[in-house]
C-alpha cells in the first residue's frame, strides 16, 4: 500500500466561488508545456509548466463551458454559455484579442500578475445560444445543441489557415431522441444541471487523425470492438464515430462520414443515430481502457473496452465477447461505484481514475479484477481505492512515466491546480475471495432484512389504514345515533315508513309490506349499517297455547347518502296454516354491526403480530355485536288489509280473493245440521242460522273534529272519519275522491265487512240537551272478521283519545252518574245471561242446542255494542 501513496505537487491557485467549484464547466487541457485552465468562470488561463507561471488570461463574454485544442493549425476553441463558440490562436498577437492594462488584474486572488486579454466579439466562430458542447475532429467541428424537444448534432467545416474565422457552412445535422423535457413552461430551453458529454472514437490505425486530435478528448478503439459496436459501414469507411452521453442517461453514437453525406442521401436522418445503452442517470464521462494482458512481443496496446460513467456511480463496460454460438458480439456489463462521480479519466492497465465529493479514487477494470455478471443482473459493486487526494472537479492523464507510474493533472474543488504522480508497481487493493464472499453474504442478509422490514411496514401501514377507516366509520355511526336519539318528536332525519298491498303470486293471495327507508339528514349510511324489519304475529284466539311468532328480516344498506331512499318488499302472510293472523306488529330498526366494521381492524395479520397489536383483540367487542336504533313501529290490523273490489275500476280489479276458510262458528253451525242434512257452504250456513253481526261505537263529534283538524275542509265529518280509519289502506285515494261515508270490503278470509260512519244525536246523555255524536258501525257475517275490524277501530280511537286529552279543555256536560248506573246494570244482566247459557249448553240434549247457541251469539253482539260514548 505504500507504493500507492501519491506525490502531489500544487502548481497554481485560481479564484473560485464560495463553497468551491462545481463539476461540469471547469476544464484543464495540456498542449506541450502549456496548460489551459478554465475554473468555471468567464476566464481561460494559460499556465507554463517549465516556468511555473501564468502567461496569459483570456476573458470571454460569458461562463466558459468547454475547451478544445486543435494541433494543426494550433487553435483554441472555447464554448461560452448562451453565446456560442469562440476560436482564437494562443498567440497573444492574434488580431482577435485586445490586451488590457493592469486594471483588470486580480492580485488578491492568488494569481500572479499577467496579461488579461479580452476576447473580441469578432472571434465568435459560431454564435448559437443553444450549444451545450462540441468537439473538433480534424477539419470538422461537431456541436451538440439543446433544441425545444430534442438534442441536435450539427457538423461544420472548420476555417482553413488564412481564411475568415467563420465556418464554411453546415455539412450535416441529425436529431437525437430524448426522454426528458428540455423546455420550460414558456417554451424556453431549461438550464441543464448536467452538461452532455461529446467525444470522438476512431478505429485503431488512423494515426494521422489520432495525432491531430491528441489532447482533444478523442481516443482510439480496437478494431474488433469498433466494428461490433458501430457496424460494418463505420469499419469499411474507417470513419470516426461521435459518442454522445446525455443528461438523461442515453449513450448514442453517430458515424461521422454518414453524417457528412446525410444531406445528399435519401432516407430518415434519424436512422443515422444508434442508441448503445441507457444508464438511467446523467452521463459524466466516456473513455476507453485496455483490460486484457498481452505478451511482451505483441505491440497492440489499443483500448479494448469502452467505459461510460454515470453521475450516481453506475459504470458501463463494453467489450468484445462471444455468444453461445461462438459469434463475436459486444458484451455489456454494468457495475456500481460509490457516487456521486464528479469527473473521471482512463489510464493504463485498465485503471479508471474518478473523483467523488470526498476524494480521488482508482478502480481496476482489467480482466480478473472485476466481478462477472450479465447486463440483466443487478450491477456488481466495484471496490475503489482511495488515493488520499482531495476531491477534484476535472481530471486528465498527463503521461505514463518511464518507471511505470502515471501523472495526473487535476483541479481541486478549492481551485488548486496540481499534479499527482502514482507509481504503477503497487497493486490496486481489492477484496479477497473470502472477504468478497463474506461481503456478498452480508449484502444478501441486508437485502433479506430490508425485504422483511418492508413487508412488515406494508402490513403495519395496511393495519393502520384499516383502523383509521374503522374510526371514521365509528365516528359517522356516532353522529347518526345522536341525531336519531335526539329527535324523538317531530319528523325524524332518518325514517322508515310501511305500506301494505295485496299480491297474487303462485295462485295465492299474499299481503306484502313495502318498507321505505329515507335519509333526510346530511350524513351517509355506509358499510356496517343494515335495516332490520321484525314481523310479530299475534297468537290465534282459538288456540291460546300457541305463542306469538316473530320473523326478522335483515337487509344490508350498502350506501344511503343524503336525500337517498331505499325500498324493500317483504311478505306478511298468510302463514303455513293458510291464515293471516291479525294484528301484525312491524318494527323497523337500524342495526350497526361493530364486528363487520371494527373486527377486521382489531384482528392482527400474521406478519404484523406484536406486543402493541396483541393488546387490541377482537374479543373486546360487546356480546350484542352492534347497536340498534329504533325507527318506527306499525300495527297492521284489519283496516290495513281490507280490499274493496267494488271501488276499483274495471281494468284494475283486485286479484282473486282467498276462498272462505274453516271458521269455528261455521264448524259449529255445520254440526247442527247433522249427517242427514244436505251439504252446504259456510255462506249458506251463515245466512240460514245467523243474522249479520254488528258492532257500533259512538264518538263525540267535538272530539273527532279536534282530532281531524284540517282533514275536515270541504267534506263532512262522517267522510273525514272514514278516511281517517282507512288512512293506511290502499283504497284511501278512491274513498277520498268519492267522499264516501260507507264502504263494503272483503276481509282476508273472504267474508264481507261493511263500514258505516254517520252523525247521530244522543238525547238521553246530555245535561243541557242532545249531544252530537258520530256512530261507527262494523257489520260482517263472520264473527272473526267483525271482531278483528272492531278491535282495529277501537285501537285507533284509544290512541286518538290519549293524544287529544291534553288539548281539549274538558268533556261536554253529561249525566255521568246516570250513564254509569245504566251501563253497570246492563253489563251485569248480560254477564248473568251468558253464564246461564253456558251452563245450559253443558246439560242440554246435544240434538237441539241451536236455540241456546243463537241466543249466546246475540248476547255477544250486545256486549260488542255498548251504549257508551267516547268523549
Amino acid at each position: 500500500m505504500a507504493g500507492l501513496e501519491p506525490r502531489v505537487e500544487y502548481l497554481e491557485s485560481f479564484r473560485c466561488p464560495l463553497g468551491g467549484l462545481a463539476a461540469g464547466p471547469p476544464r484543464v487541457l495540456c498542449h506541450g508545456a502549456a496548460l489551459f485552465v478554465s475554473a468555471g468562470s468567464e476566464r481561460v488561463s494559460v499556465y507554463e509548466q517549465e516556468g511555473r507561471l501564468l502567461t496569459a488570461v483570456y476573458s470571454f463574454p460569458a461562463q466558459v463551458w468547454h475547451l478544445e485544442l486543435s494541433a494543426v493549425p494550433r487553435l483554441l476553441y472555447v464554448l461560452c454559455a448562451q453565446k456560442g463558440i469562440y476560436c482564437l490562436s494562443p498567440d497573444p498577437e492574434s488580431r482577435f484579442v485586445n490586451q488590457d492594462d493592469g486594471g483588470d488584474q486580480d492580485s488578491e486572488d492568488g494569481e500572479p500578475p499577467c496579461a488579461v486579454i479580452s476576447v473580441d466579439p469578432d472571434a465568435c466562430l459560431l454564435p448559437d445560444a443553444t450549444l451545450c458542447t462540441f468537439t473538433v475532429v480534424g477539419d470538422k467541428l461537431v456541436t451538440l445543441a439543446q433544441g425545444p424537444a430534442h438534442w441536435k448534432v450539427q457538423l461544420f467545416e472548420c476555417p482553413r489557415p488564412g481564411e475568415d474565422a467563420r465556418p464554411r457552412g453546415q455539412v450535416g445535422e441529425v436529431e437525437l431522441s430524448t426522454s426528458s423535457p428540455l423546455t420550460g413552461p414558456l417554451g424556453e430551453p431549461t438550464a441543464a444541471r448536467f452538461l452532455p458529454v461529446l467525444c470522438c472514437v476512431s478505429p485503431a490505425g488512423l494515426s494521422a487523425l489520432h495525432s491531430r486530435a491528441q489532447g482533444s478528448g478523442a481516443f482510439l478503439l480496437e478494431r474488433t470492438l469498433f466494428g461490433q459496436l458501430f457496424g460494418v459501414d463505420a469499419s469499411l469507411l474507417e470513419s470516426p464515430v461521435i459518442l454522445c452521453g446525455l443528461p438523461d442517461g442515453q449513450l448514442c453514437c453517430v458515424v461521422l462520414k454518414t453524417l457528412v453525406t446525410s444531406k445528399l442521401s435519401p432516407g430518415d436522418p434519424k436512422a443515422l443515430v444508434k442508441i448503445l445503452h441507457h444508464l438511467e442517470e446523467p452521463v459524466v464521462f466516456i473513455g476507453a481502457v485496455k483490460t486484457e494482458s498481452l505478451a511482451e512481443d505483441v505491440g497492440d496496446t489499443h483500448p479494448d473496452c469502452l467505459v461510460a460513467l454515470g453521475h450516481d456511480g453506475r459504470v458501463l463496460a463494453i467489450k468484445a465477447g462471444w455468444d453461445e454460438a461462438g459469434t463475436l458480439v459486444p458484451e455489456l456489463r454494468e457495475y456500481r461505484l460509490p457516487g456521486p462521480v464528479l469527473c473521471a479519466a482512463c489510464g493504463g492497465g485498465g485503471r479508471v481514475y474518478h473523483s467523488t465529493t470526498s476524494e480521488l479514487c482508482v478502480v481496476d477494470l482489467a480482466q480478473g479484477g472485476v466481478p462477472s455478471g450479465d447486463l440483466g443482473d443487478p450491477p456488481s459493486l466495484l471496490c475503489a481505492a482511495g488515493l488520499g487526494v482531495c476531491s477534484v472537479v476535472t481530471l486528465s492523464v498527463l503521461s505514463e512515466v518511464p518507471e511505470g507510474g502515471v501523472r495526473l493533472l487535476a483541479l481541486s474543488t478549492r481551485g488548486r491546480l496540481m499534479t499527482c504522480r502514482l507509481p504503477l508497481s503497487s497493486e490496486v487493493p481489492g477484496p479477497t475471495r473470502a472477504a468478497a464472499a463474506s461481503t456478498g453474504q452480508k449484502i444478501k442478509d441486508l437485502l433479506s432484512g430490508i425485504g422483511t422490514v418492508s413487508e412488515r411496514v406494508s402490513s403495519l401501514r395496511k393495519t393502520v389504514d384499516q383502523r383509521n377507516k374503522a374510526l371514521t366509520c365509528l365516528n359517522e355511526a356516532m353522529n347518526v345515533s345522536c341525531i336519531l336519539l335526539s329527535s324523538r318528536e317531530g319528523p325524524r332525519p332518518i325514517s322508515c315508513t310501511v305500506t301494505t298491498a295485496w299480491s297474487h303470486p303462485q295462485l295465492q293471495d299474499v299481503l306484502m309490506a313495502t318498507c321505505r327507508l329515507e335519509n333526510s339528514s346530511g350524513l351517509s349510511l355506509d358499510r356496517g349499517w343494515a335495516l332490520c324489519v321484525r314481523v310479530l304475529t299475534s297468537a290465534s284466539a282459538s288456540d291460546s297455547d300457541v305463542a306469538s311468532v316473530a320473523t326478522t328480516y335483515t337487509i344490508p344498506v350498502d350506501r344511503l347518502g343524503p336525500g337517498d331512499r331505499r325500498e324493500v318488499t317483504l311478505p306478511l302472510g298468510p302463514g303455513e296454516d293458510g291464515i293471516l293472523h291479525l294484528p301484525l306488529t312491524v318494527s323497523c330498526t337500524l342495526h350497526y354491526s361493530l364486528r363487520e366494521v371494527v373486527g377486521g381492524a382489531l384482528a392482527p395479520s400474521e406478519s404484523s403480530k406484536g406486543p402493541s397489536l396483541d393488546e387490541c383483540r377482537p374479543d373486546v367487542l360487546p356480546e350484542q355485536d352492534g347497536i340498534c336504533l329504533p325507527l318506527s313501529q306499525h300495527t297492521v290490523d284489519m283496516l290495513w288489509c281490507l280490499r274493496f273490489p267494488g271501488l276499483a275500476a274495471p281494468h284494475t280489479q283486485a286479484p282473486g280473493l282467498l276462498g272462505p276458510l274453516c271458521d269455528p262458528v261455521d264448524t259449529f253451525l255445520g254440526s247442527l245440521l247433522g249427517p242427514r242434512s244436505e251439504p252446504t257452504g259456510p255462506a249458506s250456513l251463515r245466512a240460514k242460522f245467523l243474522p249479520p253481526l254488528v258492532a257500533t261505537i259512538h264518538v263525540s263529534a267535538e272530539l273527532l273534529r279536534a282530532a281531524l283538524g284540517n282533514c275536515l275542509s270541504g267534506t263532512s265529518l262522517g267522510c273525514a272519519a272514514l278516511q281517517w280509519l282507512l288512512a293506511e289502506n290502499a283504497a284511501l285515494d278512491v274513498v277520498r275522491a268519492r267522499r264516501l261515508s260507507s264502504v263494503q270490503g272483503v276481509a282476508p278470509d273472504g267474508a264481507d265487512v261493511h263500514l258505516t260512519v254517520r252523525e247521530v244525536a244522543v238525547t238521553d246523555l246530555g245535561a243541557a240537551g242532545p249531544v252530537q255524536t258520530v256512530e261507527i258501525q262494523v257489520e260482517s257475517s263472520s264473527l272473526a272478521s267483525m271482531c278483528s275490524a272492531h278491535h282495529a277501530v277501537i285501537g285507533r280511537l284509544q290512541r286518538m283519545v290519549v293524544e287529544q286529552a291534553a288539548r281539549i279543555p274538558g268533556p261536554p256536560d253529561l249525566r255521568v252518574q246516570c250513564l254509569q248506573q245504566t251501563h253497570s246494570s246492563h253489563e251485569q244482566t248480560l254477564l248473568r245471561e251468558v253464564q246461564t247459557l253456558r251452563d245450559r249448553l253443558c246439560t242440554e240434549d246435544e240434538a237441539s242446542p241451536h236455540a241456546t247457541a243463537q241466543r249466546l251469539l246475540q248476547v255477544y253482539g250486545q256486549l260488542r255494542s255498548p251504549s257508551l260514548l267516547l268523549v
